[in-house]
């Protein structure tokens, strides 16, 4: 489910289940993990990450583990694994990236839409909320009005309103991607590993306040999450109570 390839210093990885929307399970987690590491440690001056067909990622898998803790904590390890890669990363979106996916789109460096692409966080949707890195960074790239329409109004993210807010640094397919990582790969390293770790300093890894940590794990745990599940195989709206 998950495919590298390398070209000169360029390593693609791509997520390659379709069928599925490319959406995240422990499996793809752990293959992503690793093929991280894997081009890390081969030597890789850049590295493009994508996802095979006509979305980047839907997000988590509804349909298995979303909801365990374990699931959960490899995918927070994931998303700070891509954010500290010591090689600048660029997520080459092809399509819709949203949930999990618009994560990992937000753990990289630079990004690089297709016209077609979109990205969104419809986590109020299905009861859940995301974390604090999450939202800081969604600020971070997007700016605070922007955040808050993606969050609270679910509202997506189109590419051109991306490109235009910085979130998208270019437009372009997968070849546009690759093309800018292997102009990157030639650049001096240690001043590119200086820039990253400058940037990502953003203040999004900072400490939440327990209250909102708090707030954060009463949504997991809610009735309204349970109803959101048993309303996703019933296939009806959920009714949620606030509790």
């Amino acid at each position: 489910m998950i495919v590298s390839s390398t070209v000169g210093s360029v390593t693609t990885i791509e997520l390659a289940r379709e069928e599925k929307r490319n959406a995240l399970d422990q499996d793809m987690v752990q293959g992503l993990s690793a093929a991280f590491t894997a081009a890390v440690d081969g030597g890789a001056r850049a590295i493009v990450l994508t996802g095979r067909g006509n979305v980047f990622s839907a997000g988590a898998d509804l349909s298995g583990p979303v909801y365990d803790q374990s699931f959960l904590d490899r995918l927070v390890a994931l998303i700070e694994q891509i954010e500290s890669t010591p090689v600048p990363v660029i997520a080459a979106l092809n399509g819709a990236a949203l949930g999990a996916g618009l994560q990992l789109a937000m753990a990289a460096d630079l990004r690089v839409m297709a016209d077609v692409a979109f990205a969104g966080i419809p986590a109020a949707k299905i009861g859940v909320a995301v974390d604090e890195w999450t939202i800081r960074r969604l600020v971070s790239l997007v700016g605070a009005g922007q955040a808050r329409g993606m969050l609270l109004g679910c509202e997506p993210l189109s590419s051109d309103r991306a490109l235009t807010l910085g979130f998208a640094n270019r437009f372009g397919d997968l070849a546009v991607a690759q093309k800018w990582a292997a102009e990157i790969a030639e650049y001096a390293p240690l001043t590119l590993r200086h820039y990253k770790l400058v940037l990502t300093g953003d203040g999004a890894r900072d400490d939440a306040p327990e209250e909102r940590a708090a707030a954060m794990r009463a949504a997991w745990l809610s009735e309204d999450v349970q109803e959101a599940r048993a309303a996703r195989a019933e296939k009806r709206a959920p009714v949620f109570q606030g509790r």
